[in-house]
């Protein structure tokens, strides 16, 4: 496996931290560059899609796939981490009926895009320093709302006391913070019980590969967890190069691409492939005309290596 580039699909046990599996990877790939598209918490279970060699110059842009996960709620009380590991906020509230029209309601009133607020224990920074960090400090946790959206929410009452619950959600939702929200609204508290990512964009974790297996030499891929670099879907438009604007786009150099299909916003990013179909890198769109169909991109990220001396023909 070592020099090869593409996504690894891990499935994460209860336990080790989405850094303890890169680095079991590493070992067992014998390769040093590789970084995953998504944290999941000790706590959580489920997929993680891993960039291998040339790949890691993708993670940025694959944290833009959609996630879904599936996980249990349970209510009654709010805790300190929003989830089953923090402390209670409060004493135990009464649960009111979960009947299936309250679920609906709470399912439409959480979808679509929302103001959240990330958990006061998460990975995320204010000036280098993670919330945990500052939470176990006793500083003060900046309570700073971002725009998330949820395109699609089910759920289930499982107990009196219990939700079972299905979502699809946008890069960077806290799930632990809509379980949290949901008790709020529900006026007993709540906290993520138990949660499992079953799919990042078009991958999903039926095809992973057990983390456990990781560490088995000689290793021995199932089907569909190793996905080589030219075959890997971006979430963003694509566009194909002639052999001269490859050459060109690979140099660095701004390209034209002609007879474009779909709708192309300035600024935005642009899945750059050959002919044969073969990923050359990421542009980005400078200018776009409709009616001309005709599309001019600047090179971000560029996967395909020019020999000194080619000639571009």
């Amino acid at each position: 496996m070592s020099g090869k580039a593409g996504l690894l699909l891990v499935d994460k046990p209860t336990g080790p931290t989405s850094h303890d599996v890169v680095q079991v990877a590493r070992r067992a790939l014998r390769e040093k560059r590789i970084g995953h598209t998504g944290t999941l918490d000790p706590a959580a279970t489920g997929l993680l899609v891993l960039c291998v060699g040339k790949a890691t110059r993708l993670q940025g842009y694959l944290l833009a796939w959609e996630k879904a996960y599936e996980g249990e709620i349970r209510l009654g009380f709010a805790t300190t981490t929003y989830d089953a590991e923090g402390e209670p906020l409060a004493p135990p509230r009464p649960v009111p009926p979960l009947t299936p029209q309250l679920l609906s309601e709470l399912a439409q009133r959480f979808s679509g895009e929302l103001q959240q607020l990330p958990p006061p224990f998460s990975a995320k920074k204010k000036d280098g320093k993670k919330f945990y960090e500052l939470a176990r400090a006793g500083e003060e946790v900046p309570r700073e709302p971002k725009t998330v959206s949820i395109s699609q929410l089910r759920l289930e009452a499982l107990a009196e006391d219990r939700l079972g619950f299905s979502v699809v959600c946008s890069s960077g939702t806290y799930v632990r913070s809509l379980a949290h929200d949901i008790g709020e609204v529900l006026g007993c508290g709540g906290h993520l019980a138990h949660l499992r990512r079953v799919r990042v964009g078009p991958w999903r974790v039926d095809s992973a590969l057990a983390a456990e297996e990781l560490a088995h030499r000689p290793l021995q891929l199932p089907e569909g967890a190793w996905v080589d670099l030219d075959r890997i879907e971006l979430p963003f438009p694509v566009v194909h190069l002639n052999p001269v604007a490859v050459q060109h786009f690979a140099r660095g150099q701004e390209v034209v691409v002609r007879e474009v299909v779909g709708s192309f916003l300035p600024g935005s990013p642009v899945a750059v492939r050959d002919r044969a179909g073969r990923l050359v890198g990421i542009g980005q769109t400078t200018a776009y005309l409709p009616r001309a169909r005709t599309l001019n991109l600047a090179p971000r990220t560029v996967l395909l290596e020019v020999e000194e001396g080619a000639k571009v023909c």
